[in-house]
């Protein structure tokens, strides 16, 4: 089987973190092997889609086992692993609920790496990174993706413009004003920095400007929140110099 095409649209599909391949027998871990078993109800020969962050999406059938460990073979392969484009999200923290909204939409738009940044006007300074991790691996289950992005320990600004790449385009939604984002956007390595939703201190605004090869942007004439002004940067950068067009 090359596609999906004979499986119906209900066949469970879920993440699994271990290497896929033809022919592998694996054992589910407890969660993953209670939703099959119990919530979705999956006998032996039922089949259940797979994908693993590294070499694509699989078939695989139910081989037995428990609601603790149930044990799937791997039939075929669906498709390979999709190519995102090389674009960070650096964001600022924010409340529960939102910042795992932005996570969310990090996996959905084709994000490849999700980078929390401390600012100075940060309320939250600490954040749960596995939470965030199963809310991209929730999303991508749902969404099709066979990507994850990549989950970036927490940095401070002054530490992540210290030891900016010289060769990554720095876009960052700047409330004072700045270039429009389709003067900003271009294919290549790039990063979006999203300030808090009290915005930018001066300094922080100067030293931003201040690496090579960053550019202040604007969203639009009406104020927008952190989570929202993130997923349309994203969205905007995607459709102009990522792999929507």
């Amino acid at each position: 089987m090359s596609s999906d095409e004979r499986l119906p649209a209900s066949t469970p599909r879920l993440f699994v973190d271990q290497p896929l391949g033809l022919g592998a027998a694996i054992v589910l871990p407890t969660p993953a092997s209670h939703f099959l078993a119990t919530v979705m109800r999956l006998n032996p020969g039922d089949a259940v889609r797979l994908f693993d962050d590294r070499t694509g999406e699989w078939l695989g059938r139910v081989d037995g086992g428990t609601r603790k460990a149930l044990g799937i073979r791997i039939e075929a392969q669906l498709g390979v692993r999709e190519t995102v484009p090389d674009l960070w999200l650096c964001a600022a923290p924010l409340k529960r609920g939102r910042i795992d909204w932005v996570a969310e939409k990090a996996c959905e738009l084709g994000v490849a790496r999700l980078v929390p940044v401390l600012t100075a006007r940060t309320v939250v300074d600490k954040l749960n990174l596995d939470r965030l991790r199963a809310h991209m691996i929730e999303a991508a289950e749902q969404c099709g993706r066979t990507a994850l992005p990549e989950m970036s320990e927490t940095l401070t600004l002054a530490a992540l413009l210290r030891d900016w790449p010289a060769d990554r385009t720095l876009i960052f939604a700047d409330e004072t004003g700045g270039a429009p984002f389709t003067e900003a956007a271009r294919p290549g390595p790039t990063a979006i920095l999203i300030g808090p939703e009290g915005g930018f201190t001066p300094a922080e605004r100067d030293a931003v400007r201040a690496v090579q090869g960053s550019i202040g942007v604007s969203l639009g004439p009406r104020i927008l929140r952190a989570d929202t002004a993130a997923a349309v940067s994203v969205g905007l950068w995607q459709a102009l110099a990522g792999d929507w067009n």
